[in-house]
């Protein structure tokens, strides 16, 4: 009897390490991109793109109206999309799919309100049961329950901003950016555009309610203009992009609170044209920060971070080698930074050097109307 329990163990820890041998070798990922439709753009395009080479294939293609923010499930079946509409005939909401790994295949399930005009960012929560929308022009975020088919069900919680910036053109009313959830999801942080602030919400995964938390925002300089949120992995930094402003903002996160740390430009000392900074992601080493900026610099800021306290040194910039990059993301091995250059029509793949954090360009471009949002979901 100890000889069969002392085999099954082995045999199990066998199968085990060959699980773990098999994934590390696939170099398959889907590549899946939101994209803007004013144009030749369908909707959501989906390419299976080689971790090993940086090579990206078209697998399919899904149409749906402006989808320019995507989230994926947990599980990977399931993906997420806002339809960035705010027509009385054509409001804003968010589009539930569901994903074939095998076929690399999208196929719609339904769609909700977003519970506010043209939504821009959709996240999930790690239960996999709730959707929050942020609704830019509606200045509103909202938590859309997931049914047990992936499918939506109308907003259980909506909750309007108020109040308005300094500049009279671009924060006349709020504007709902983004809804990024804190390392555990007991939280939520929504970085809103018209009202300089970063709302802080005690989020509640039994009902979707949101509630303002102890602190119930944090309010930035006049005119900055928050944008995007990224957390540090080991989940005690947290990092701000400021559209208007074009900085970059640390915060220590504490006990649901933000703690500013420091302010640190994301455009060259010398830099005199117009600002319109976009994304921002730690990289998954935690070693590195990287932001994108639009308008005349069209360009990635490189920070390193100092693990102690999590303060930003500027290591250079990259030329995003288009115009008006959106967004960007990480490939699953870290190796590879594609941008999504959306006036230029293309994802341009950068290499990653792991050790110092620059950039360098692979020469290889991905062919795509309007690119304005890049995830990925595993091939296995």
């Amino acid at each position: 009897m100890k000889n069969l329990f002392i085999f099954s163990i082995l045999l199990i820890t066998g199968f085990s390490l060959h699980a773990q041998k098999k994934r590390s070798m696939n170099t398959i990922s889907y590549l899946i991109a939101g994209t803007y439709t004013n144009g030749k753009s369908q909707g959501i395009y989906v390419y299976r793109f080689n971790t090993a080479t940086g090579d990206a294939t078209l697998v399919s293609v899904d149409t749906t109206d402006n989808p320019s923010y995507l989230a994926i499930a947990p599980d990977e079946k399931y993906v997420y999309a806002v339809n960035e509409n705010g027509d009385k005939d054509n409001p804003g909401s968010i589009a539930a799919f569901s994903f074939d790994k095998t076929t690399g295949t999208l196929s719609l399930l339904n769609k909700q309100l977003s519970g506010g005009d043209h939504p821009c960012y959709v996240a999930i929560d790690n239960s996999g049961q709730w959707v929050t929308s942020g609704n830019y022009n509606g200045g509103s975020v909202a938590v859309l329950p997931i049914q047990k088919d992936g499918s939506l069900g109308e907003a259980v919680t909506i909750v309007q901003h108020e109040g308005k910036g300094t500049d009279p053109q671009r924060q006349q009313k709020p504007h709902v950016h983004s809804t990024v959830f804190s390392p555990d999801h007991q939280q939520l942080l929504v970085p809103d555009l018209g009202t300089d602030k970063i709302v802080l919400y005690d989020f509640n995964g039994k009902n979707g309610s949101l509630i303002p938390s102890a602190q119930p925002f944090f309010k930035v300089q006049d005119g900055a203009g928050p944008r995007h949120l990224s957390f540090h992995p080991n989940g005690q930094f947290v990092y701000l992009m400021e559209e208007m402003a074009g900085n970059v903002v640390a915060f220590r996160y504490v006990n649901k609170k933000l703690e500013e740390l420091q302010t640190i430009s994301s455009h060259p000392a010398d830099y005199t044209g117009k600002k319109g900074s976009a994304d921002i992601h730690v990289s998954p080493d935690g070693k590195f920060l990287y932001a994108s900026n639009r308008m005349e610099a069209n360009s990635i800021a490189v920070f390193s971070i100092n693990p102690a306290d999590g303060k930003l040194t500027l290591k250079g910039f990259h030329s995003s080698l288009g115009k008006t990059p959106r967004n960007f993301n990480f490939d699953p091995t870290g190796k590879f930074l594609l941008v999504a250059n959306q006036d230029t029509n293309e994802i341009v793949i950068l290499k990653r050097d792991i050790q110092t954090g620059l950039l360098t360009d692979t020469g290889k471009r991905v062919q795509v109307e309007k690119p304005v949002c890049i995830k990925w979901i595993s091939s296995e």
